[in-house]
């Protein structure tokens, strides 16, 4: 679901990682608009129904909107993990208290935003939509419950005709802020199910793809 650059450290530098942590990250990332998932991003349970782009609002009037509310996740603030991630919650990670349905005060943490810059947007159809989600589960190893959740995306889209926004963003922010987060928020503000379609790292600190 994401891809891009990684620092990978040898020998008597893995000693100085904790520099590394914290340098600040590039992203360019894409927003699926319409649906909303448990995790925020494709690999996850949808939760929403879809919404027809050509029953709610023209292209430019959903541009304006989006870069109206892009204000509001720039600058310092607070972000709440997303419930499906390694961050460990007494001794347990967020994710196996997800998956077990247990209780859980989500940790937060002040994150800090240089910018964040809409690029794009486009429209995808549902066969489109459904044969890149199959394609990208598919690669996908281990437990994630990969076979109910493509199950999940055939019964909203297999017969569907509809469309939908997707649009493309740059962000420049620190160590540790959650991009899946973002579009989930971002979708919140809009009042649309909104997710991370997918996600690429392109810059750490002074490293560039």
């Amino acid at each position: 679901m994401a891809s891009g650059l990684l620092v990978i450290l040898a020998g008597e530098e893995c000693k100085k990682k904790e520099k590394y942590l914290v340098l600040s990250k590039e992203y360019e990332f894409v927003i699926l608009f319409g649906f909303s998932t448990d995790t925020y991003d494709i690999l996850g349970k949808v939760l929403y129904l879809p919404i027809r782009t050509n029953k709610t609002i023209e292209k430019f009037e959903f541009e304006k909107e989006i870069k109206k509310n892009l204000k509001h996740f720039t600058g310092k603030f607070i972000q709440s993990y997303p419930m499906y991630s390694s961050k460990t919650v007494k001794g347990k990670q967020l994710w196996n208290y997800a998956r077990e349905g247990g209780e859980v005060e989500i940790p937060k943490r002040k994150v800090s935003v240089k910018s964040l810059e809409l690029l794009e947007i486009k429209i995808i159809t549902s066969q489109k939509l459904l044969q890149n989600i199959e394609r990208r589960i598919g690669k996908v190893k281990g437990d994630f419950r990969q076979k109910e959740i493509i199950k999940l995306w055939q019964k909203q889209l297999k017969k569907s005709s509809d469309k939908f926004y997707i649009a493309d963003f740059k962000i420049k922010c620190s160590s540790g802020t959650y991009v899946r987060t973002m579009a989930n928020s971002l979708g919140s503000k809009l009042g649309i199910p909104a997710l991370a379609f997918s996600i690429k790292r392109t810059k750490i600190g002074k490293f560039v793809i």
